[in-house]
């Protein structure tokens, strides 16, 4: 029996480098049950590797958890602190990837996800938006990728103000990255 072949326009192997500039990591969690608050991480790195077979390929990612904003200081640092990211004990968040899969029409990402020092399995719908080529003339891939996490799996629970903030939390990755020479 053998494995289709997936059929993906334009599709490039090789390694990619996340560009941060062109990226976007933010999350949107519930506020006392009743509106959303948006947050995003301003620093991250990471390398998408394609491989000839694309279910054979794999992400790593690495987000700067203290550079975490979300347009008002007061809630930053306090989700910087102890109660929820514990910046100061676990300054990284990390993504390692452990399989992609092809299910209809959907790209799905399984990987490993690390919280506050927590490593819980994950699964992010993947959206490949094409590959193309920079003003450099250089090869780059864009992709969409979204999950929803509960934050408690992670340990973050908030202290006294954990009673105000919804438990699951929606990821959005927007990623654009550049073919490493």
């Amino acid at each position: 029996m053998s494995t289709p072949t997936i059929n993906i326009p334009g599709y490039i192997t090789g390694t990619w480098t996340i560009d941060p500039i062109h990226s976007d990591v933010s999350f949107i969690v519930r506020h006392l049950g009743v509106s959303k608050v948006r947050g995003q991480f301003g620093t991250f790195s990471g390398e998408i590797v394609t491989a000839e077979d694309p279910l054979k390929s794999s992400v790593t990612a690495t987000i700067d958890a203290g550079s975490f904003h979300s347009r008002q200081e007061q809630r930053d640092n306090h989700v910087k602190s102890e109660e929820f990211l514990h910046v100061d004990g676990h300054p990284e968040l990390t993504f390692v990837s452990t399989g992609v899969r092809h299910d209809g029409e959907e790209f799905l990402l399984d990987g490993d996800l690390t919280i506050r020092g927590v490593t819980k399995a994950v699964t992010l719908n993947l959206e490949l938006n094409g590959f193309g080529q920079g003003p450099d003339g250089s090869p780059v891939v864009g992709i969409s990728a979204s999950t929803e996490i509960n934050r408690k799996d992670f340990g973050v629970h908030g202290g006294a103000a954990g009673a105000l903030v919804g438990e699951k939390i929606q990821v959005a990755l927007e990623i654009e990255a550049k073919k490493a020479s």
